[in-house]
């Protein structure tokens, strides 16, 4: 384990010096399922793999859970012990966050939307935090999940806009047997919540038939379907419900296959007081 960025960047140039290509899994640690997949696939496409462990206080807002966000070390390295042997990079907030500290990456026009407007800082503190990552570990290839759709468009607007050396692969959603998102979030929930839930996943199931089986191209008719069936869920609370274009994000009006082939349906849905999100992403066909 690797808790200082002299360190870091020591074992990364020994593995460049031997000519070999680093796979990097940036991760806040409560590791699941969802995170291993992620893992495996940079052991198979990589000749190293570094798995960062940090819970990034810049991306959290005011009243969010930073201070219980869980924090399971312990068991998240015996849980990659099961994937191989990754290197795991463990900084302090101070080792991330020198005194002094006074450089904030901002991102315009993917970041204002969405999650964006509900947690206005909170991309800030990712692209800041990933930047730095990807310096501090001289990466080759970053592996992220689908499931945080909207912020590996922002990972990947910012490595072209900033002409970054690293190639960023999106791995698909790995969710529960009942169709729940994996997330380190779902801990939050109770059994009963945890039920409630499986509204999101029913949406994008229900989005599913009405883009591809009844060729609904009203998307606004769409995001009105998926909105009753959540708020007929006691607990649920909606932030948003979108149909959306994946490349730019963008809200869709109606559907043409020959303007958007592709449509995104994101939700971000609250269950008590635990903020969960998800998504889909439809070939339209023509």
């Amino acid at each position: 384990m690797i808790s200082t960025v002299d360190a870091l960047r020591l074992w990364s140039s020994r593995w460049h010096a031997a000519g070999k290509r680093i796979g990097f899994v940036p991760t806040m640690g409560a590791l699941h399922e969802g995170h291993l997949s992620l893992v495996r696939a940079a052991n198979e496409r990589c000749d190293a793999t570094l798995v960062s462990i940090f819970v990034n206080p810049t991306q959290f807002g005011p009243g969010e859970d930073y201070a219980k966000y869980p924090r399971l070390l312990e068991q998240d390295l015996e849980l990659l012990k099961t994937v191989g042997t990754p290197e795991v990079f463990v900084p302090s907030v101070t080792e991330m966050y020198p005194d002094g500290f006074a450089t904030n990456i901002r991102i315009g026009g993917v970041s204002e939307l969405l999650e964006g407007r509900f947690r206005p800082s909170h991309f800030d503190g990712v692209a800041t935090v990933v930047l730095k990552l990807f310096l501090m570990s001289g990466a080759d290839v970053a592996f992220f999940g689908q499931k945080d759709f909207q912020q590996v468009r922002l990972v990947e607007k910012m490595v072209a806009d900033l002409n970054v050396p690293i190639e960023i692969v999106v791995c698909p959603i790995v969710r529960e047997a009942d169709g729940l998102a994996m997330s380190s979030r779902n801990r939050y929930l109770s059994p009963n919540q945890r039920e409630q839930a499986l509204v999101l996943s029913r949406c994008l199931n229900r989005a599913e038939q009405l883009l591809l089986s009844e060729r609904i191209n009203d998307a606004r008719q769409i995001q009105r379907d998926l909105t009753k069936m959540v708020q007929t869920v006691p607990e649920a609370t909606i932030d948003y419900i979108a149909v959306a274009d994946p490349k730019t994000l963008q809200e869709l009006d109606l559907i043409d296959a020959a303007q958007t082939p592709e449509v995104v349906v994101l939700l971000a849905v609250k269950i008590g007081n635990t903020r969960l999100i998800d998504n889909r992403l439809f070939a339209i066909d023509p």
